[in-house]
């Protein structure tokens, strides 16, 4: 399955077979240590299925430099699971943070899937002033976020604001009924997302909020990464041209580096 993020090609992460454009106070968690990331990741490879873990591919750009196009990844769908009496014991379960990447059914059709930042957790208010974001009223310093635009955009980069493009209905309502003294407000069961790409992200500001229910997991690991264009990764069928073009460049084409990457969040509060 592919993970869509960009507004330039406006297509969805389509599967393995974002119109508009393609956090400063930070809390750092304590992160799982190495090792028991690794293990973690090699006890979802050994029992790989559809339960556990799922494959997408990113076929966009909207999430670079922190994924990019032609990134294969592995999702964890057990990480925002529910947690029962027993298996919260063994399972490592949590909720959804800000700064996570997460994964999830596109709101405006289900059958395609996104991945973006979480940007906002229920009660969050969210700004966007210049291209800075703020969170409950405070600057963010964001380390993985980039801006490959000089101009300035009246909605995109000043938000929330009046659109200058057509945006879905449900970033209208967003905007008429969750706005507080010049501030999104994120409501209970919902969440607000970003791309890191800045500039080039179809994402919460054209429309709206994530339902928790939409929620698939977060990336694991890039297992593989080819470097393809946009227009072969979103194929939801068989590429003949794609198919040609890894037979004759799979070696020097492969990005070596980013393969077994483990994917990090980055805690915000």
């Amino acid at each position: 399955m592919n993970l869509d993020n960009t507004t330039d090609s406006a297509a969805p992460i389509a599967p393995v077979s974002e119109a508009a454009p393609e956090p400063e106070i930070v809390a750092h968690e304590e992160p799982r240590g190495a090792i028991a990331e690794w293990t973690i990741t090699i006890l979802l490879l050994l029992f790989l299925t559809t339960t556990l873990v799922q494959a997408f591919v990113i076929p966009t750009g909207s999430m670079e430099d922190t994924l990019l196009i032609g990134d294969h990844l592995l999702v964890d769908k057990l990480a925002y699971a529910p947690s029962g009496p027993i298996s919260s014991f063994i399972l490592p379960y949590r909720p959804v943070k800000r700064g996570d990447i997460i994964v999830f059914r596109f709101p405006v059709d289900i059958k395609q899937t996104f991945v973006k930042r979480c940007m906002g957790v229920p009660g969050d208010r969210i700004r966007v002033v210049n291209k800075q974001v703020y969170l409950n009223g405070v600057k963010l310093d964001e380390p993985y976020k980039v801006n490959k635009t000089d101009y300035f955009d009246s909605y995109r980069d000043n938000f929330p604001s009046e659109p200058n493009v057509s945006v879905e209905s449900g970033a209208i309502d967003m905007l008429t009924h969750h706005v507080v003294n010049g501030d999104v407000v994120v409501p209970p069961n919902s969440y607000f997302a970003m791309g890191d790409n800045r500039d080039s992200s179809l994402d919460s500001r054209y429309w709206g909020f994530v339902p928790r229910e939409n929620i698939i997991g977060k990336p694991l690991i890039v297992y593989w990464s080819y470097d393809a264009p946009s227009d072969q990764l979103q194929d939801s069928g068989i590429s003949l041209t794609h198919v040609f073009d890894l037979v004759k460049n799979f070696f020097p084409k492969t990005r070596w580096k980013r393969t077994f990457m483990l994917i990090h969040g980055y805690p915000i509060q």
